[in-house]
């Protein structure tokens, strides 16, 4: 039998049991696909990853699991992770360069008195397709009333599909209440995406937010950070603003 340290984190968190967990399982070259997706259900969190040694020039291979499959690249795992090995390797800061089915990114870390801190530079945002209001809208219980007027549903990526869904208010957001079905028979232009519904406020700047499961085994998530990345992403390309403040989870108590 094979022995592999994990750690369990809270991701965006002001203090511990709080933001997204996040299981990290090192020293995982000998753990096959069918064990980690295994071990990913038992967690029963948003994410677990394992890390293994790259192939390619990166200080280590993150392999990220929901409890349904592997997806290329996910936020909070990444910072997770990257917090994980320098604490499992004794160092208060480092900068570590990760690989991922989206690519090479760079994740720095640094503990002080507070806790962990990281930050990730993503993929370049890509924006895909728009999709239909009332059909989107529908799936989330919600009616064209609820829209944003000068906004538009639309894909946008970082690594991880992000269906960003502008609402009018943060009432709005919170009312939603998704249904299974109609999400699953959404576009999915690449698989796996989250969906993410919004509410900027008058100030240009603070965003009430939720991120919604598209599929029946997952759970709401308290914090997203590859659709937050994706968010700010498509605000900025239309001028809105370059810098959000989210709030997020508060619905599920998180």
């Amino acid at each position: 039998m094979t022995v592999h340290p994990f750690f369990l984190l809270d991701v965006f968190a002001e203090q511990p049991l709080e933001g997204n967990g996040l299981a990290v399982v090192l020293d995982a070259d000998e753990v096959d696909d069918v064990t980690m997706l295994a071990f990913a259900r038992e967690t029963r969190l948003a994410e677990t990853t394992f890390v293994q040694s790259s192939p390619i020039d990166a200080d280590y291979r993150n392999r990220i699991w929901t409890v349904v499959e592997e997806v290329p690249f996910a936020g909070h795992p990444t910072l997770g992770t990257a917090v994980a090995v320098a604490a499992s390797r004794e160092l208060d800061r480092s900068a570590f360069v990760q690989e991922t089915r989206a690519g090479l990114q760079r994740v720095a870390v640094e503990r002080d008195d507070a806790g962990w801190r990281a930050s990730t530079l993503t993929e370049p945002a890509r924006e895909g397709e728009t999709a239909d209001v009332d059909r989107t809208l529908a799936a989330v219980g919600l009616t064209r009333g609820s829209a944003a007027a000068d906004l538009e549903p639309r894909f946008v990526s970082i690594g991880l599909e992000t269906l960003v869904v502008p609402l009018r208010s943060a009432e709005d957001v919170a009312s939603a209440e998704p249904d299974p079905a109609l999400i699953a028979a959404l576009p999915q232009p690449s698989g796996t995406f989250n969906l993410y519904l919004f509410a900027l406020a008058g100030d240009g700047r603070n965003v009430h937010a939720r991120s919604l499961p598209t599929h029946p085994d997952e759970a709401e998530d308290p914090a997203t950070g590859s659709a937050a990345a994706a968010l700010c992403a498509y605000l900025a390309a239309r001028d809105r603003t370059d810098e959000i403040d989210i709030e997020q989870g508060v619905e599920i108590g998180r």
